[in-house]
């Protein structure tokens, strides 16, 4: 997929409240690609590609996030698209 990279990383009460589920339906929904996962510092981390307004999207529901979460932060950063990237994944471990 060509287009433009968003890397996230969310704070607060991301985790246990199904916010990687939800993330994964909400970008397979967009058709955007990349990962989602729990840090091992309570944040969750994800990384979508695809087209920068569906992505300006996706950033803004990450901010709010599913009902039983506090989102408290999200930070991110913009990058140029990995070619290599295909389909959206629920990934687990510290390191992808």
């Amino acid at each position: 997929m060509t287009g433009t990279r968003l890397h996230v990383w969310v704070e607060g009460l991301v985790q246990g409240v199904g916010f990687r589920h939800r993330v994964y339906m909400e970008a397979r929904r967009l058709g955007l690609t990349g990962w989602v996962r729990n840090s091992d510092d309570g944040r969750v981390e994800a990384v979508f590609e695809g087209d920068a307004a569906v992505l300006e999207s996706m950033l803004a529901w990450c901010a709010e996030g599913p009902v039983l979460a506090r989102v408290s932060q999200v930070r991110h950063e913009w990058s140029d698209a990995d070619p290599e990237c295909d389909g959206f994944e629920i990934t687990f471990g510290s390191t992808r």
